[in-house]
């Protein structure tokens, strides 16, 4: 297993009921920061027990506070890639109840983003919902028409579909345009 000997003979020491009331008074003190301010992360609270006359090691704080789930979740600002209050025609949905059997029958395409260090990129794919595979993709920096007709040109090239094909999306700006359309 190439671990060290010393793993076998190693036995933690048992806590004095001293210590676990100062543990105890610690992980209290911890949930009353962290109710206090709700949006501190353990730097943070670490920072205010020190203040407080607390001193001790971030660390420590860190695992109190995973193991007490006092941890906040960030948020991350979500890029938006549906614009739906548009003026160009809706069309209905044709997928309702359909069953999908075989290949070409329904295209389905959707774009999303993806972070990268200096911001976002945004990928639009077309999917067979036959297969769920990709057939067309295409990746940009710009939300617009051509990076959605730049992947339905690759899947048209890739497949070459008769007519009749379902092209199912979120009905967005960059798939309902007149550029897009024709």
């Amino acid at each position: 297993m190439k671990l060290p000997r010393s793993n076998f003979y190693y036995k933690p020491k048992p806590q004095s009921p001293e210590q676990m009331e100062a543990e105890a008074d610690l992980r209290d003190k911890i949930e009353a920061i962290c109710l206090e301010y709700n949006r501190y992360g353990y730097r943070r609270v670490t920072h205010e027990l020190r203040y407080r006359g607390c001193h001790l090691n971030h660390k420590k704080v860190l695992r109190i506070m995973r193991e007490r789930d006092l941890l906040c979740r960030v948020k991350r600002k979500r890029g938006k890639t549906t614009d739906s209050k548009h003026h160009f025609p809706r069309y209905p949905n044709l997928m309702k109840e359909m069953v999908i059997d075989h290949l070409n029958q329904v295209w389905l395409s959707d774009i999303t983003y993806i972070r990268i260090r200096t911001g976002f990129v945004y990928l639009a794919a077309i999917l067979d919902a036959y297969s769920r595979k990709v057939i067309g993709y295409a990746v940009s920096t710009a939300l617009d028409t051509s990076l959605t007709l730049e992947a339905l040109e690759m899947a048209i090239a890739r497949r070459q579909p008769c007519a009749g094909v379902i092209h199912h999306s979120d009905q967005g700006v960059q798939y309902a345009s007149d550029y897009y359309v024709t």
